[in-house]
């Protein structure tokens, strides 16, 4: 693979104590609006990161460039990030150890490394004639990339890995004058272009943005919800940030901190980082080279284990877990990507609506942030397919709500889950491209806080 000859290439320009971490990307994105084709992007590109240790402190310098001059000029630099940094004195980074051969996945489609545009005007086409009979608009996205990673070491350790993905969005939207603007969200992520059903996801968004009924309103406050997959992958994601980053968790910053081994969620509750899980995006190793295998993170509602890079399992006294978002540490800490909830016993969302008198079902989330790490409370608005629910059913569009609420609350007062279980992402690809998800079941809360309406 081209990653790996440029890792060995790169390290060898760096001296001891380095580390390089090179991804090549190469994807197409197709990009539509109101039926119609609106951006269409090709990229084929190469990152190389070198990271040198000197004195107990990372240096870090990153090129697109691949000449032997541009590589030596990077690790001049990475070398004089290093040695400024070691000037406040001695650091505690102990070095970067030999990466290992990583377990095997079936995270590459040779089809979908193909990158034939067709299939995807094929999808859009698709959309557009289901939009169209529908008399709505549809809007959204659809993307496929072949990505190779590699790391290498001064001290002769290399690991290579390639994977392929593929996304697609559909927003249905009813014009002004025929819904006052209802929308309807579908999406689904995968391994290989083929397993995504464009017709069928712009099925799911029309029915939701032509759903019939007056909107409805409702008061802030707390009610039952029934999460879809999307939505519940996006809490899961929220509280990866707020409880699961090691070096938060070791500087007494994380939601864990202080809580490991007692009973932070519902019984129901099963959480773990697994990145070989059947229908996620496997990944066998991270950007430090470290070997990736299934972590524990949430067990029958108990907090069991946070992730680690070197930087803070350093801190913490334990060992990485294959969590490196950088070589060295990312400022904002480790991050686990391949995040599995596990599913229940009902058949499907609408078994989860039976129980409901009154509540609120929500398809996805937006403009989803942290208030408050230590508590995991975050806000987000409900969109793109937000319904009332009364006595066991969905009946109407509803307005979006803001919700505000801590993420282990709602897991707490978690009732039941569906058996089945969708690779959810945000898909969403701005400057280098890291395709990741959650794999995760619908999800009913019995009581979720509402602090106002969208605007």
């Amino acid at each position: 693979m081209i990653a790996a000859e440029l890792a060995g290439r790169a390290v060898a320009r760096a001296g001891p104590d380095a580390l390089a971490f090179v991804t090549r990307e190469r994807s197409l994105l197709l990009r539509f609006a109101d039926n119609q084709p609106t951006q269409s992007t090709a990229i084929d590109d190469v990152t190389v990161e070198l990271a040198l240790l000197r004195y107990g402190h990372v240096g870090r310098s990153t090129t697109n460039s691949t000449d032997d001059e541009s590589l030596s000029a990077c690790a001049h630099r990475a070398a004089a990030a290093a040695e400024a940094a070691a000037a406040a004195g001695d650091g505690a980074f102990a070095g970067f150890p030999d990466p290992h051969d990583a377990a095997p996945h079936d995270g590459h489609d040779p089809e979908t490394a193909r990158l034939d545009p067709e299939p995807g005007g094929a999808a859009l086409a698709a959309a557009f004639e289901v939009a169209r009979d529908a008399g709505l608009e549809a809007h959204g996205i659809w993307t496929a990339a072949e990505e190779e990673r590699a790391v290498a070491t001064s001290g002769g350790g290399t690991v290579a890995d390639r994977t392929t993905d593929s996304f697609m969005k559909v927003i249905c939207i009813a014009p002004a004058r025929n819904g006052a603007g209802r929308s309807g969200y579908a999406a689904d992520t995968a391994v290989a272009a083929s397993r995504i059903d464009a017709r069928a996801l712009a099925e799911r968004a029309a029915r939701k943005a032509a759903a019939p009924g007056t909107v409805a309103e409702l008061a802030p406050g707390e009610y039952p919800v029934v999460f879809e997959p999307h939505a519940v992958g996006w809490l899961c994601d929220l509280l990866a940030l707020t409880a699961f980053n090691g070096r938060a968790h070791a500087e007494g910053r994380g939601a864990l901190t202080g809580r490991l081994g007692r009973v932070v969620a519902s019984p129901a509750i099963n959480l773990s980082d697994s990145p070989r899980f059947r229908g996620t995006l496997p990944r066998a190793f991270d950007a430090e080279g470290v070997s990736k295998a299934p972590l524990p993170l949430i067990q029958d509602g108990v907090a069991h284990r946070v992730v680690h890079d070197l930087r803070s399992a350093t801190l913490a006294g334990a060992r990485s877990t294959g969590h490196a978002l950088a070589p060295g540490g990312h400022p904002h800490g480790p991050h686990p990507t391949n995040l599995v909830l596990a599913g229940g016993g009902a058949a499907d969302e609408n078994e989860l609506c039976a129980g409901v008198e009154r509540g609120i079902y929500v398809t996805r989330l937006w403009y989803a942030n942290v208030v408050r790490p230590k508590e995991t409370l975050v806000t987000a608005v409900t969109r793109d397919g937000t319904f009332l629910i009364e006595d066991g059913r969905v009946t109407r569009p509803l307005r979006d709500l803001r919700l505000t609420d801590s993420v282990l609350g709602m897991l707490s007062r978690t009732r039941a889950l569906t058996s089945g279980q969708k690779l959810t992402s945000d898909g969403e690809f701005y400057g280098r491209r890291f395709a990741s998800g959650v794999v995760c079941p619908g999800l009913l809360a019995g009581a979720v806080r509402f602090t106002g309406t969208a605007g």
